[in-house]
This record gives C-alpha cells, structure tokens and sequence, in this order.
C-alpha cells in the first residue's frame, strides 16, 4: 500500500496534481514554491477580481492587477503552468453587492468570508475538480488534519496570522479537499523560505485592506455603487431621546466612539442600528456589554457530534479572543450564551465555534450574528 504523502493522499507526489491558489503574495507563493520542491505536480491559478485603475506596484490589496503580475514571475521562476481566472463579474454580485447589502441593513459585513465562500473555494473547487487535481492548496494560516479521507480544521500556530474564522463557512466537501501548508508555520518562517528559494515577493508587505475598499474607506465603495444609500436619520438615546441627526446609517458600526457626531459628558458608543427606521442608538461603553447571541445561517464542519459535548470557546470578530460559550443549536439556528462578557458584538459578523483537544483548537463551524 503506498504511503500517504505530505499531504495526506496515498500516492507520490509526482503523481499528484495540486492546484495552488495563487493571489500574487508572500504566502501563496511559498506554498507553490513548496509543493514544487517537494516533487509535486503544480498548477497555479489566480483569480481576477475587481477592477481598480489605482492599481499600484505598492498596492497593499489582493486580487489586484500588480498581485497578478507577481504571482505570473513566481510561476515562471518555479517553471509551473498558470492559469489566470476572470471573475470580476461573480465577484461583484456575490461579494461586493452582499457587502453593500449587509451595510443598508444596518450589519458589520466580513467581506472575506463571502469572498472564500463564493468564488475562492466554490468556483476554485470546482474548477480544481474539472482538472482532476487532487488536492486544493492555498496559503491560509490555519492547521488541517487529514485522517482516513476526513480532513479537519484546526486554528494556525501563528495566533497572530490564524485565519480559521474566516474559514468556518468552507463545506466539508471542500475542506476535505483543500491542504494549508502554512497550518503549523509562524509568518517570518514563511518569508524566510521564500527568501531561501529566492522568490520575488519575499518581502512583499501583506494585503491590509479588504481588497475592493481602499485604505478602508467602506463608505466611498458604497456611494460609487448605490449613491442613494446616504439618507439623514436621528440619532437617539438609550430612553429615545433625539440629540443628533446622522448623514447615513452605512457611516456607522456598533461599538463605534469616533465620528458619531454629538457629545455627552461620558463617551457615547453606535450601540444598535436600526435599518427600518434608518436610526441610530447610541449609549455608554456599558451598553455594549454582550452575553447572549441568537445566529443564523449555521455551516457545522465537523463530523463528530462528540465535539460540542467538550469545553466550547467562540470567536465573534476576526480579530477578537477565544470566549467559553454554551451553545444550544435548533435546526439552522443556534443561541449562544457567553460565559464571559464581550463588547460591541455585531450582526453581520460570523461567530465561530471551537473545541480543544490533543491537536489545538479545532473549529467546529459556527453561523451569522443575527441579534
């Protein structure tokens, strides 16, 4: 019986056909660089996204037309075929047009989430399938398990760099079929074996912006495709005074301070958006303290039930701790009891479920914060 490769598949790696996902930056281009040296059969593809005329060699997003040149130089150096994708079109309504969407109703969107949902895992998934690939790579820092043709996602051991909230929205079919490399990597290891195999982006600076809103200027995104979103409102009290009026509701975020526009004595915090009636509340720093959350749009990726009869942690922003939770899961639905207190939690942001064991935090899957 042949043994399982670096990648957990039962077969030679010069028998095995590995797509890399490809997005002209450091890390996807180690990953490439690394299934190449280790004898694999690579073929890298990157996916055209948007269309920006600012456009810049400095350009600190992703999927942008200078990311695309240099991911073209590293698949040339590594001497693998290349395929670029154009998906502005898919992108736009399945990203951008939910961005916008989730904005007018009053959330806090995770564009990325969409982004990895839609077009990077299902079209890049079913384009690897169509090539018959065997696996699908890519350069996210987060740790995969592959035991008996069952993979499972752990949190990154660079707890700086772990992307595995933006993940929890991956299908079992496609995380059984997708590897992470750079799962058990800190991110200076990373640029240094790029440096190693002397690649061009080796020290390329990292995507910092969602890649259609530049310099994080959300709102200008939202005015260039709906210009008609920015309609004035009150802004009230938490007993429903009126002490101010706002120029659009998609200017603010809950737990947002700066910017709000009216002054109290004591700091005043966006505590709750309320879309229909185009209002925004806002209220003291204690006001935003959180223990119960209601979800929707549950994605469960693990197949062993046992998992959440374990200590249980969520994660409810991207850049937020782990928090011991209960979890009562009703159909798509679940209710989240919180055992420690949060601020400022948003609807329109994922909260994403863990569980540890032996091999770290495993990510359980987790939905969308309705309330």
């Amino acid at each position: 019986m042949t043994k399982l490769n670096s990648i957990g598949i039962a077969k030679d790696p010069k028998d095995t056909l590995v797509v890399v996902a490809m997005s002209g930056g450091v890390d996807s281009s180690t990953v490439a660089a690394m299934m190449k040296n280790e004898g694999y059969n690579v073929i890298g593809i990157t996916l055209k996204l948007y269309n920006d005329s600012k456009e810049t060699a400095s350009s600190k997003q992703c999927c942008a037309g200078q990311d695309i040149m240099d991911a073209k130089r590293v698949a040339d150096k590594l001497n693998i075929e290349h395929k670029i994708l154009y998906y502005q079109n898919k992108f736009k309504e399945g990203v951008i047009d939910n961005f916008i969407d989730s904005y007018l109703n009053g959330e806090t969107p995770i564009p990325c989430v969409q982004c990895n949902k839609t077009v990077k895992f299902t079209d890049l998934f079913q384009e690897s399938k169509r090539l018959n690939a065997d696996a699908l790579v890519t350069g996210h820092y987060v740790k995969s398990i592959t035991e008996k043709d069952n993979t499972d996602m752990y949190r990154g051991i660079d707890l700086n760099r772990d992307q595995s909230y933006f993940l929890f929205n991956t299908t079992k079919d496609q995380l059984n079929f997708l590897r992470f490399p750079l799962g058990n990597l800190l991110k200076d290891e990373t640029r240094n074996i790029a440096r190693e195999l002397d690649l061009n982006v080796a020290d390329k600076p990292d995507s910092q912006d969602i890649c259609f809103v530049p310099n994080g200027d959300y709102a200008s995104v939202i005015e260039k495709f709906r210009p008609n979103s920015f309609i004035k409102g009150n802004i009230k009290n938490m007993i429903g005074e009126v002490i101010g009026v706002h120029d659009g509701i998609i200017n603010y975020t809950i737990g947002q301070r700066k910017g709000i526009g009216v002054s109290d004595k004591n700091p005043l915090y966006v505590v709750k958006i309320i879309a229909d009636k185009n209002e925004i509340i806002v209220g003291t720093k204690e006001h935003l303290v959180k223990t119960k959350i209601n979800l929707k749009n549950l994605n469960i990726i693990t197949n062993d039930q046992n998992d959440f009869e374990n200590e249980l942690f969520v994660k409810v922003r991207s850049t937020g701790r782990l928090i011991k939770a209960k979890i009562d899961i009703k159909d798509n639905n679940a209710k989240v009891n919180l055992l420690e207190e949060e601020h400022g939690i948003a609807p329109g942001q994922a909260c994403v479920f863990y569980s540890k064991n032996n091999n770290g935090y495993k990510v359980l899957g987790g939905g969308w914060i309705k309330s």
